[in-house]
């Protein structure tokens, strides 16, 4: 059977996330296959988080990450954005990645002419999808990479507040910075 879109950006996301941390700067604690403990435990589980079994945190990252933005969607427009949005959910959060998306949408939309704004509430819903698809039957391959590119941007800035929002967060810029974003 062969992979599906999100089976291959799970296992590109291990790669990066790797498997047990527990770094004193860390705010999420002690992580799994990027999982924190709090997200863990949301979701049932009861053991040490070094014995997270893979299989627990891929339905975490299809629950948690990949469905909430709408990735099969998205992915169905183009899996270059699925998977840039899929990384930033995860290290920025789903709603961050979200509010990405809409602002960049937004401000491509030929002041409505493609399409109407969208509200800006990180939430990819229909209206997030629709105006994504609008704009790249538009765009094509030129669109995918101007979103990407987007979305780049708004997350490299993303790091650099959180590092000068808590100065602990200096010790991960470098690793976001490079593993993260193109």
């Amino acid at each position: 059977m062969a992979d599906t879109l999100f089976d291959k950006e799970y296992k590109h996301l291990l790669g990066v996330e790797g498997e047990y941390s527990n770094h004193k700067s860390d705010r999420g604690g002690a992580t799994m296959y990027g999982v924190t403990e709090a997200v863990a435990r949301a979701h049932g589980y009861k053991g040490a988080m070094k014995d997270l079994p893979i299989m627990t945190a891929r339905e975490i990252y299809k629950e948690e990450y990949w469905d909430v933005l709408m990735l099969d969607q998205i992915g169905a427009l183009s899996p270059v954005l699925a998977h840039e949005l899929f990384d930033t959910g995860v290290n920025c959060g789903t709603g961050n990645a979200g509010k990405f998306l809409q602002r960049a949408l937004n401000s491509l939309n030929l002041r409505g002419q493609l399409y109407s704004d969208i509200g800006v509430d990180g939430r990819v819903g229909k209206m997030t999808v629709f105006s994504l698809k609008a704009f790249l039957d538009k765009r094509g391959k030129d669109g995918v990479i101007a979103i990407n590119r987007l979305l780049n941007g708004q997350q490299a800035v993303y790091y650099m507040e959180c590092a000068e929002k808590r100065e602990a967060n200096e010790d991960f810029v470098f690793g976001w910075v490079m593993n993260r974003v193109s």
